[in-house]
Parts: structure tokens; C-alpha cells; sequence
């Protein structure tokens, strides 16, 4: 199965000189904890509601803080005619749960997370992405760098 299968398409998109507060406000009616962010077609960034816990509120930003201040610059990403299999095997590998999706001219055109591949069937895949994501260490574990 291809990625373009499975994903979500409909994306909302940050950008870079919108305030946290209102990426906070259009995560809260997404109900989701990540937002791209894009700039001029192009992605730039990625913004987590933990990017703007531990980067903005923990350094004592204020909420008119730019997500480009606080915004993850290196972004993990996959394409949407690549492998499934092979996608949730980096996903493990990278520890991530979800990955914005780009088509072969590095266009945004979707997310794909471990909850759209499990639900669409992958789910011993899905299971084995998780056991990598969940491994101690890494980028987001909560034990001391």
C-alpha cells in the first residue's frame, strides 16, 4: 500500500509568523498536537504543542511568541508514492508518530500517522513502529539527556 493511500489530505498549515496562541487556538479545533508550517508553498517547520510547552512556555515566552521562534526546523518527512511498510519501519527508526507527507515535487499533501496506518489495516506494522518509537532514549524521551 502507498502512502497516498492512507493519509489525511486535508492539512491545515501554520505559518511561521503566526503567534503560538493561535497555532494553540487551531490545534485545539484540529484536535491535534502537531500543525506544519509552511512559507511561501514551502514546508519550513513543524510545530508541536511540546515545542511550544518546552521551547516557549518553559523559557518564559508569552503567548504572542512566532512559531518560527519556537518551530522545529528539521523536518522528518516521507512521499506519498513510497511504501507504507518502509514508512512505518523509518517512522520506528526516527521515533515519531506522525510524518508530514510531500509529493515528488516536495509540495506539501498530507500527514500520515501511526493512527491512519492502523486503522487502515497495518496493524502488526503499526505495532512494531510503536515498540521502536517507545524505545528508551531518543529525541523525546522524558529520561535525562
Amino acid at each position: 500500500m502507498k502512502v497516498g493511500s492512507c493519509m489525511t489530505k486535508d492539512v491545515a498549515v501554520a505559518n511561521p509568523e503566526q503567534s503560538i496562541r493561535e497555532v494553540a487556538l487551531m490545534m485545539g479545533k484540529l484536535d491535534a498536537g502537531v500543525v506544519p508550517v509552511g512559507e511561501n508553498d514551502r514546508l519550513v517547520g513543524m510545530i508541536t504543542d511540546r515545542d511550544m510547552v518546552i521551547r516557549g512556555i518553559a523559557l518564559g515566552k508569552g503567548p504572542d511568541t512566532k512559531v518560527r521562534d519556537i518551530m522545529s526546523q528539521e523536518v522528518r518527512y516521507c512521499f506519498d508514492d513510497e511504501d507504507v511498510d518502509h514508512v512505518l519501519a523509518n517512522m520506528g527508526d526516527l521515533q515519531v508518530r506522525r510524518l508530514p507527507v510531500l509529493n515528488r515535487d516536495k509540495r506539501l499533501v498530507g500527514i500520515i500517522s501511526l493512527g491512519d496506518l492502523a486503522r487502515k489495516g497495518e496493524t502488526r506494522e503499526a505495532g512494531e513502529a510503536l515498540s521502536g518509537i517507545s524505545a528508551p532514549g531518543g529525541v523525546h524521551s522524558q529520561t535525562a539527556h
